[in-house]
């Protein structure tokens, strides 16, 4: 389901609305008003996979640490 971004004409309020069917007509939740315009927002970016690159430690340097700042106090290069 996706969510968008309005913008009212009448009180200039900015809101993000998840939009459960086509026929829903989104309103202001701040005065209630009909008359909006959707706005052109950047999609999230997704990332699949390991946070870790390989060759990376577990703070994005290449060599290891002597004392990685991991909670387990382990580095995850490997």
């Amino acid at each position: 389901m996706p969510i968008y971004s309005y913008k009212c004409h009448e009180c200039g309020e900015t809101f993000d609305i998840l939009i459960i069917k086509n026929s829903e007509e989104p309103k202001c939740p701040k005065c209630g008003c009909t008359k909006v315009e959707k706005q052109l927002t950047a999609p999230a970016n997704i990332k699949m996979g390991s946070l870790n690159q390989k060759g990376l430690t577990c703070c994005g340097r290449t060599e290891r640490c002597d004392t990685p700042p991991c909670s387990n106090g382990s580095c995850k290069r490997d």
